[in-house]
């Protein structure tokens, strides 16, 4: 989306949220309307004009934490206590890092560890959607402005929702709505709401998420009549411990880098010396390698170069860490084939963002 007559409004007016709502419907808008009032701000995230998110900055975990709660009755890979785990690694030392959606990639390392299915995933932003609108549609006063690129570009998409049918369903009254939820008519069929996007292998063929239409099978809804009132029972998978490996001749990067990260999903290995990073990286094989460009005897480039000859490492995520922002120095990873870069200084937000970019 290049134009829309959508802008931020420095002082604020009487706003018109149904109106703000269908502006960004159509398919050639995707971005992030942000909408401020003295109570807090709405974020709502679009994809080709359907909702792929929506927050609110006052009750940013609370919403999350209760479905949360209300689903772990239902799947048996969901821990009662899942909150307090999110809370340590998502809530605590966050608080004033600049990451506007610590709540979703709290979601992502949900699907990532297994605890829940991209489907199941898709429900539960459907149910926090419906509540941010809900509050939304009553907001009277505020100012508001559209960010063509957002936080969630990067990020995996679990589905595709409708605003207008979410619109209606918060305009139903609470008596229609709690039938249309225990009727064995509305829970024999799809949602019309969604396109529930499944999780691909990440190889170069199949890098995108792919959109089908409908819920899937049973093993991966919750709302069938076939497990109504019962836990799903899904196999147990055992949660992955992701090693980070990170090569900084600085101390001080390298401890800030694993303060960052909860060790019950990362496993840090810091190195300082490039030239023995080669041989431990090879012993290693970790998930993915942050690479500090100015390093003395042996640069990020040269060594980012020599692991890509090496066959174990063709594919693995290597990401440049620099203070240099330049175009030349972007156009020097991508010929030694970097996955990414992060810029120092960086904040744990923009660590977590980048990792969870590469290893979902």
């Amino acid at each position: 989306m290049k134009t829309l007559p959508i802008s931020r409004y420095r002082f604020f007016q009487k706003l018109q949220p149904l109106s703000l709502l269908k502006k960004i419907t159509g398919k050639s808008v995707t971005g992030c309307l942000q909408v401020f009032s003295t109570s807090g701000s709405w974020s709502i995230y679009v994809d080709e004009g359907k909702l792929i998110y929506a927050c609110y900055s006052e009750k940013m975990f609370e919403p999350l934490y209760r479905n949360l709660q209300r689903l772990s009755q239902q799947i048996s890979t969901l821990p009662l206590e899942i909150h307090e785990q999110l809370r340590a690694i998502f809530e605590t030392g966050i608080e004033n890092q600049a990451i506007p959606n610590p709540d979703y990639l709290a979601i992502c390392w949900l699907v990532n560890q297994r605890y829940i299915s991209p489907s199941q995933a898709a429900i539960l932003i459907e149910q926090l959607a419906l509540e941010v609108l809900e509050s939304f549609l009553n907001l009277e006063e505020g100012s508001y402005e559209f960010i063509p690129e957002s936080f969630l570009d990067d990020m995996p998409k679990f589905c595709h929702l409708n605003l207008r049918l979410l619109v209606e369903r918060c305009q139903m009254p609470r008596s229609e709505v709690a039938y249309r939820q225990t009727s064995p008519s509305s829970q024999s069929h799809p949602s019309e709401l969604f396109k529930i996007n499944e999780l691909k292998p990440k190889n170069k063929s199949t890098s995108n998420w792919s959109r089908t239409n409908g819920y899937k099978p049973s093993a991966y809804s919750i709302n069938t009549n076939e497990h109504r009132g019962q836990r799903i029972v899904q196999p147990h998978a055992d949660k992955k411990i992701y090693t980070i490996f990170c090569i900084d001749d600085s101390p001080t990067v390298l401890n800030a880098i694993k303060s960052y990260l909860d060790e019950q999903t990362f496993s840090v290995v810091g190195v300082t010396d490039s030239l023995k990073a080669l041989m431990q990286i090879v012993h290693t094989k970790p998930d993915i390698i942050l690479l500090d460009i100015s390093m003395p005897n042996l640069d990020g480039y040269e060594l980012c170069s020599l692991l890509r000859k090496h066959s174990h490492f063709k594919n693995t995520p290597v990401i440049m860490v620099s203070e240099k922002v330049g175009f030349i120095d972007r156009a020097k990873a991508k010929m030694v084939r970097a996955s990414g870069y992060l810029t120092k200084p960086f904040t744990q937000g923009d660590l977590l963002k980048v990792i969870f970019k590469h290893i979902l």
